[in-house]
């Protein structure tokens, strides 16, 4: 009896000394997302955010995955990010191209946690960057409208004069003159990442210099709104925005970042994540081209899918030369490609764009 009491009570001391360790194994992994706007944005926030709710659908309580949306870029941003590395959140995703610097500081202070930027590139020992070559299909979203335009002159309602704002206009106007060499792209800033007003009123100055078809970087849908009002056509951005607006929306090129979310986490989870600068295309899945509208005729819709096909299958580089600048002067010779680097740090607009770099 006293050797079955004994060896009871061995099996409840093990079960209690087992007991923290195995709670400790079952801790979920805790990640923060910081976001510019709001998910409601249906577009650059909104996609993000339907990458963490998928990342948590496949990966359930293994993750903690938290949010917080509007946080401006600059102080706000470093203070939010410390205070998630200080509540103990084991990685931090900043997705807008102003949070580069405060993560940066951040990473410094807290090198057992992994940070991870959108857009930038500042990287660390425990700070990666990561963004797509949005500009394949952004090339392919020129090409239709490049065929649909009747004015041949096009608007793009843009953001900020930074690298990554800059290539979309280019190879957008790539695709548009590859079909069109006589359209142009006429350019407006706005400055902003998130004002549907600004956004609105940069539209309707477009439409009454004689656009017909508006495109843009910006993330929300209120180019695409203005122009479905004035009878025109537009190309989205960021979501599939022709689901959003209807088929005046003649495609989007659009991002699938839960691609690239649940593999970092899980790299961050098994101890195998490593510093890196993520640059991935059509083929890696983390952009596509979105829906195309009825309203495009199929021998238009022909023309994108082959040309789709040579993009996957590498036979179409939509990065190589000839590329001249906007003076005429060639940019990247005829049997070359323009490098990462200068992709990355692009502030020259391309042959056929009307405006300035500021």
């Amino acid at each position: 009896m006293k050797k079955t009491l004994f060896a009871v009570m061995i099996v409840l001391l093990a079960l209690a000394v087992a007991l923290p360790v195995a709670a400790q194994k079952a801790a979920p992994f805790k990640v923060a997302f910081i976001y510019i706007g709001p998910p409601g944005d249906l577009g650059w926030t909104y996609e993000h955010d339907r990458a963490r709710k998928a990342v948590a659908a496949d990966l359930g309580d293994k993750v903690k995955l938290d949010f917080i949306e509007n946080v401006p870029e600059g102080p706000d941003a470093e203070r939010i990010i410390r205070q998630y590395a200080q509540d103990g959140y084991n990685m931090i995703f900043a997705t807008s191209f102003g949070y580069m610097d405060p993560m940066f500081n951040v990473a410094k202070e807290f090198p057992k946690v992994y940070f991870e930027h959108c857009s930038g590139y500042k990287t660390a020992p425990n700070m990666a960057t990561y963004f797509g070559w949005i500009e394949e299909p952004r090339y392919l979203s020129g090409i239709i409208a490049g065929k649909m335009s009747k004015a041949n002159k096009i608007g793009y309602v843009a953001a900020f004069p930074i690298p990554e704002v800059v290539r979309g206009i280019n190879w957008f106007t790539l695709g548009v003159r590859s079909v069109n060499p006589k359209a142009t792209v006429n350019v407006v800033w706005t400055n902003t990442w998130y004002d549907p007003v600004k956004e609105r009123e940069a539209a309707v100055a477009l439409l009454d210099s004689g656009v017909d078809i508006i495109a843009q970087h910006q993330d929300t849908t209120e180019p695409q709104k203005a122009a479905k009002e004035r009878g025109k056509l537009s190309i989205g951005y960021d979501s599939d925005m022709g689901k959003i607006v209807g088929d005046t929306v003649l495609t989007s090129p659009v991002w699938n970042w839960s691609v690239y979310y649940k593999q970092t986490i899980q790299a961050a989870m098994a101890g195998t994540w490593k510093s890196h600068g993520y640059w991935e295309g059509m083929k890696a899945g983390v952009v596509q081209l979105g829906t195309i509208s009825p309203k495009v005729p199929k021998d238009v819709a022909g023309l994108v899918d082959a040309a789709s096909k040579k993009i996957l299958a590498g036979t179409l580089n939509v990065f190589a030369g000839p590329i001249k600048d906007q003076s005429g002067a060639v940019k990247v010779p005829a049997g070359t490609t323009i490098s990462v680097d200068d992709r990355a740090g692009m502030d020259w607009f391309v042959e056929g764009v009307v405006g300035k770099v500021k």
